[in-house]
């Protein structure tokens, strides 16, 4: 059984994933803002205290590091808030999220990103030497402790958010259709919806790399290359920002055009096959055995 379809099936499946799909999203409202300013409050309390008005406007708006990391934290709740849903709602040992193995295939993983951080920005720098490079500068304020920071917290995040969209949500549309491409698709439009205003090429931009990422899950067994992709995407667009828009500038992008996404579009897809060549090369496994062995 593939990845997407692994669900315990019966007569009230249906109604289960919508339950766990509006009890997840709820838990998304509600305790990923309160753990964001949880967060906040430590930063404050280490810095001292002072001003705490003018501290959540610099963090808020990411003048501090203070703001992505209480961010990026705050998102790794979706991590717990997966498992307890596969565990609780529908009755499935949590392993099974990360992969059809089960558990997580941590070389697989590292793989991956190695993968990625060559693909994505090779693909990134092929742009820039065929168009127009960015206006380089020697880096904001405070650039290292941004970068020290943002290395350590953003890959929990990248991996929040693939356990939630491309785990939970995919696992959960998949079986109640019974289809893995509704799977992919239903969670890749919902990532995408997800990031609230956007012009439509970064909408699609985002559509996109969910449905690549969805597909490698299927394709692969396994959360792996997604995480691979997310973390590295992710840490570089915050490397670059730092050195040219600065991170203010970067969490205030609503828009991008269409020829930037379809580069971004292209570097998703060459990783995309480079990584299910790998795992092919690997020999991982992309289905799970007889349900009826590991539910519970």
């Amino acid at each position: 059984m593939h990845y997407p379809l692994v669900l315990p099936r019966g007569p009230f499946l249906g109604m289960t994933v919508v339950f766990g799909i509006l009890l997840g999203f709820s838990a998304y409202a509600l305790l990923i803002p309160v753990a964001n300013q949880v967060f906040l409050r430590i930063g404050f309390a280490l810095r001292g205290g002072g001003d705490w008005a003018a501290y959540a406007a610099d963090a808020g708006a990411y003048r501090l590091p203070d703001g992505p990391v209480a961010g990026h934290l705050a998102l790794a709740l979706l991590i717990p808030i997966s498992l307890l849903l596969t565990r609780y709602v529908h009755g499935l040992r949590p392993r099974w999220l990360a992969s059809v193995q089960p558990g997580m295939r941590w070389r697989y993983l590292l793989m991956t990103v190695v993968v990625a951080a060559v693909l994505l920005n090779a693909v990134i720098w092929a742009q820039w030497g065929l168009g127009e490079m960015p206006v380089w500068t020697n880096g904001q304020p405070g650039w290292v402790s941004f970068l020290l920071l943002i290395a350590v917290s953003s890959p929990l995040q990248a991996a929040a958010e693939e356990f939630f969209f491309r785990g939970y949500l995919l696992q959960a549309i998949g079986s109640a259709t019974g289809r893995a491409w509704v799977g992919v698709v239903g969670s890749a439009l919902l990532f995408a919806l997800m990031h609230g205003i956007q012009n439509p090429a970064l909408f699609v931009h985002r559509l996109v790399f969910g449905l690549v990422a969805g597909a490698l899950v299927v394709l692969t067994g396994g959360l792996e290359a997604a995480i691979g992709a997310h973390i590295v995407n992710n840490i570089s667009s915050y490397v670059y920002a730092l050195f040219s828009v600065t991170v203010e500038g970067l969490r205030t992008v609503t828009g991008i055009s269409w020829a930037e996404a379809g580069w971004n579009i292209l570097a998703f897809t060459v990783f995309g096959l480079a990584a299910w060549w790998l795992a092919r090369k690997l020999n991982l496994a992309t289905t799970t055995p007889d349900p009826d062995l590991w539910r519970g």
